[in-house]
């Protein structure tokens, strides 16, 4: 007799969840849960002599027991992947073809999470109702999803585009770090360290940029570690990833906003950009935007220049110079189609610090030794840790992720934003000391707990 045990009991368990009391919430839901799958369990293998429709170790009755619980509260097959801690980023090209990508740098292709695409899809779909604020669609209509996933990790999906649908999901490894710990870590020097923190203390505007995946967003919860408790902060995006409301102890008095998209109406929708405006009427001494992504901004800019000072945002560029340009790449697309002298002026007149965020492997792989041969495809043996199976690749070596520049913006002139690199990349790419601070910004950078490292007296910083 051959059944399929998981859907089974999916599904048997799934129907008691139904009847029960609606006040059984949370881990006691998932505990009655767990209660029941052993039970009936027991039930299917009742003659206990190996004989019975299933005959199952204990080992083997826990991985079932944790892939129908995986299946009714989480990611289903899925859910084993976002839980491996090891595990940084999940890229999935349709149901079969799962690559994942660990912290070391190393990948390797999984097993599959759903036996058809569109069983895969109905999996996405169903996360968008059951995670964030509000339900979101995932459907022909509407074929892209962007969702944060119980426990920070965050989800993009597309269908409908594309021959399979494609999901990618970023796992945040160091989801509370302090500038300390980031020290620590070797992401910036202590002297660094020291006027990040002095300049949120002082309540002058930051804008972190880097590329994709090299740690705004880790760096950003970090700075926001240095704002005083009894500050109010509201916190902008487009889906929740940053997760200050979950520290209340150290923000206590914070709001977290998130971007809503139209329902099958379309209607309902509340866009990045009208979130921002809405924030300058809650009252907040900071406001922190998880991402620019666009139109929203020409509000942010104007947050930062109206009494909002200490605010902070996130901005994908590939420079530190770089920022400027795709600031006002977005702000030439927004409705008021601000022109680059007057996007320029606004810069300068809201942002204080660009933090420049880079990555490094030293251009080198471990062993990986990419294609085999043109035509020939993989080699799996050559991949595959044990010498068969799944292709795998190994790990990059000496995998950083580093603050490479900091530049203090000074002014605006013409097509121009004027600005110091107050810290320029050295021989290594890591930021080192370059041109000097302005004396009114490190008097007050001194006053709030900036210690200029000796260095730094050399290029007229006294």
């Amino acid at each position: 007799m051959t059944i399929d045990l998981t859907g089974t009991l999916r599904r048997q368990v799934a129907e008691e969840l139904a009847t029960v009391d609606e006040d059984l919430q949370g881990d006691d839901r998932r505990e009655f849960a767990r209660q029941r799958i052993f039970a009936l369990l027991d039930q299917l293998s009742f003659d206990g002599d190996g004989e019975g429709p299933v005959d199952l170790t204990l080992a083997e009755e826990e991985r079932t027991a944790q892939s129908v619980l995986d299946a009714l509260f989480g990611m289903g097959r899925l859910q084993a992947l976002i839980d491996d801690v090891g595990i940084e980023n999940i890229d999935i090209n349709g149901c079969d073809r799962v690559w994942a990508t660990f912290a070391d740098g190393s990948k390797r292709l999984m097993p599959p999470v759903a036996d058809t695409d569109d069983e895969l899809v109905e999996l996405i779909r169903t996360a968008g109702s059951r995670y964030g604020l509000s339900e979101r669609r995932f459907d022909t209509g509407k074929p892209e999803l962007d969702l944060r996933l119980p426990g920070g990790s965050r989800l993009s999906a597309l269908m409908a585009v594309s021959a399979r649908p494609a999901v990618s999901i970023r796992r945040h490894r160091y989801a509370d770090l302090s500038i300390a710990e980031l020290v620590d870590l070797g992401s910036m020097e202590p002297e660094v360290a020291s006027l990040l923190s002095a300049a949120v203390r002082a309540k002058k505007n930051i804008v972190v940029a880097g590329a994709m995946n090299s740690g705004k967003t880790t760096l950003l919860r970090a700075l926001a570690s240095e704002i005083a408790p009894r500050e109010r902060i509201v916190t902008i995006e487009q889906a929740f990833e940053l997760g200050l409301d979950n520290a209340a102890d150290r923000h206590p008095d914070m709001v977290a906003l998130e971007a809503r998209p139209p329902n099958v109406e379309g209607e309902g929708q509340i866009a990045v950009a009208d979130l921002v405006r809405r924030a300058l009427r809650m009252n907040a001494d900071r406001v922190i935007v998880g991402e620019v992504l666009g139109d929203e901004v020409l509000p942010m800019l104007n947050a930062m220049s109206q009494g909002r000072s200490g605010s902070m945002c996130t901005v994908h560029s590939n420079s530190s110079a770089g920022v400027f340009r795709r600031i006002a790449s977005y702000a030439v697309q927004a409705p008021e189609r601000l022109p680059l002298e007057a996007t320029n002026l606004l810069i300068a007149g809201a942002i204080h610090f660009v933090v420049f965020l880079d990555t490094d492997t030293d251009g080198a792989l471990d062993g990986d030794l990419g294609y085999v041969g043109v035509g020939r495809g993989w080699d799996r043996s050559e991949y595959s840790p044990d010498g068969g199976g799944a292709p795998s690749f190994a790990a990059r070596t000496n995998r950083r992720r580093f603050i490479s520049s900091i530049r203090e913006v000074v002014d605006a002139e013409g097509t121009q934003v004027i600005s110091n690199e107050i810290y320029a990349p050295g021989d290594d790419r890591r930021a080192m000391v370059g041109s000097p601070l302005r004396p009114q910004t490190l008097h007050e950078l001194v006053r709030f707990g900036f210690e200029p490292a000796t260095g730094m007296q050399s290029v007229g910083w006294s």
